[in-house]
């Protein structure tokens, strides 16, 4: 993003945070594993024993210790859980031993060794449960060196039983558990991390498009919005920034336009007097020669000077020609009067400057071709300006008109674009006679004419240029004119925003 560089992106905490989290999460489950998991399965083996037991202990009170259907639902529950029970009854005789006949001595062994309490402290690790009817062990086998859960008592009608589960198993099971866990996490972080990435990155991507427009915007640039689609908070703020941004354009607009009058306002009181005598002098300069003529022409015609026909449409052109140039004169110098006067609000817009050349250029195609003149003008991209449309279109008309012209020689007039810092220059160069060095400073005032004689031929007034000069003056913009070898340019500055200034 241009600007100032983000050292702690929001992305770049969300995957952070998100991942410290996943991590965590991975982590206690692992713990919770390790801590917890053994004890819950050894829980779990405890209820299976006593189930058992209860299996056993009803079998016993209803006589169906003996039948296959019991024996059947006891071996498939002991084969189940990997429980080993063993029964015999108050004489000694076993009832019940899923075992071979190895273990069958083994556990009954173990069965008297109980009864008779033959166990020492270090046989015995640690009681579970002690019930009237039964006791749960943790003990170790010394034969086989494991350890194992046993349940040992009585039932119902006397028979004694051991139910025994080796914890060897749980043991491995759990330690599998751990190590497939700790396999799974680090997949689920490395994955995580991957959606995280994505994730973070599309939940902070319309954040950074409201960041890249806030900074246009703190440019005044105002042509970019917010196009967020989602129906969330996000989206939201981007609206009311669309709003904020058409709002601060219109009010700009408006100190653009107040900071101008103001400005004019300033100046204006100060030129009142020296422009109303200077208005008068002109005046009656300019006017004075059309006037003789009228009254001498139209004295001819009432004296019958000529009497054929062409004498007298001679005179009655040459009458219409300079009362409408004493027309165009006067109009010209009203514009003139309420732009120096200030008069006339100038009202600052926001528009495309390449946009208006290449419109102006294109009415005026007739005139170029009229006077076999090449233009050269470069069309380039949309340059936005802050100006008044309508004064700048009267400008750059000026200039155009005063080149078509004054052009010569190879008759090329070319028109230029230039972006300089926070402003265009924008240029109207004409091939032929460079303006005289004395009368450089001069073409600006109302009335002054280098070439009196080629003036009057093509029926200018020597208004233009200072209408030129009171409206760029009016827009405080700078303005002028360059002399070339082969040619001269007229030029003017006008304000533009900054994104289109930078480019």
């Amino acid at each position: 993003m241009p600007g100032k560089k983000i050292k702690h992106s929001i992305k770049t905490r969300m995957i952070v945070l998100f991942s410290v989290v996943l991590i965590a999460a991975l982590v206690t489950c692992w713990l919770m594993n390790i801590v917890f998991l053994e004890r819950y399965y050894i829980r779990n083996k405890q209820k299976v024993l006593i189930e058992v037991f209860q299996m056993l202990d009803e079998a016993s009170r209803q006589e169906e210790m003996e039948t296959s259907e019991f024996l059947q639902r006891l071996n498939t529950i002991c084969e189940r859980n990997n429980i080993s029970p063993f029964v015999m009854d108050a004489s000694g005789q076993v009832k019940i031993c899923t075992k071979r006949d190895f273990e069958l001595n083994q556990m009954s062994h173990r069965l008297y060794r109980y009864l008779f309490g033959q166990f020492s402290p270090n046989d015995r690790s640690k009681i579970l449960l002690e019930e009237p009817y039964y006791m749960v062990c943790i003990n170790m086998d010394s034969y086989t060196n494991a350890e194992y859960m046993e349940m040992v008592g009585s039932l119902a009608e006397q028979e004694l039983f051991l139910i025994r589960t080796p914890l060897e198993p749980i043991r491995e099971s759990v330690l599998l558990a751990n190590r497939f866990l700790a396999y799974v996490g680090v997949t689920v972080l490395l994955m995580g991390a991957l959606i995280i990435q994505i994730l973070a990155k599309q939940l902070a991507r319309p954040l950074l498009e409201l960041a890249r427009l806030s900074e246009r915007m703190s440019n005044l640039d105002f042509t970019v919005k917010f196009s967020g689609k989602m129906d969330d908070e996000i989206t939201f703020l981007g609206n009311h920034m669309n709003q904020l941004s058409e709002a601060l354009e219109h009010t700009i607009s408006e100190l653009k336009t107040a900071n101008n009058e103001l400005k004019r306002d300033i100046e204006q009181r100060e030129k009142i007097d020296e422009m109303r005598k200077e208005f008068l002098s002109n005046v009656s300069h300019e006017l004075k020669t059309p006037i003789a003529l009228v009254q001498g022409y139209a004295e001819g015609l009432q004296e019958c000077i000529n009497d054929d026909a062409e004498s007298r449409n001679f005179y009655c052109e040459v009458i219409i020609d300079e009362a409408s140039k004493m027309n165009q004169m006067v109009k010209n110098l009203l514009a003139l009067n309420e732009l120096e006067f200030g008069n006339e609000v100038v009202t600052m817009e926001h528009f495309d400057l390449t946009a208006m050349i290449h419109n102006i250029l294109q009415s005026a195609q007739i005139l170029f071709e009229q006077k076999q003149v090449r233009l050269v003008f470069e069309e380039q991209e949309a340059i936005y300006v802050w100006a008044n449309e309508y004064k700048l279109q009267e400008v750059f008309h000026n200039y155009i008109s005063n080149a078509l012209n004054h052009v010569d020689g190879e008759k090329i007039i070319k028109v230029t674009i230039q972006r300089q810092k926070e402003q265009v220059r924008v240029g109207v160069f004409n091939t032929g006679n460079p303006i005289p060095k004395q009368d450089i400073e001069k073409i600006w005032d109302k009335f002054y004419k280098v070439d009196k004689a080629r003036t009057r031929e093509y029926g200018g007034s020597g208004v233009g240029l200072s209408i030129v000069k009171a409206i760029m003056e009016s827009m405080h913009q700078a303005y002028g004119v360059i002399n070339f070898t082969n040619g001269v340019e007229f030029w003017f500055h006008v304000d533009c925003s900054k994104v289109d200034c930078s480019k």
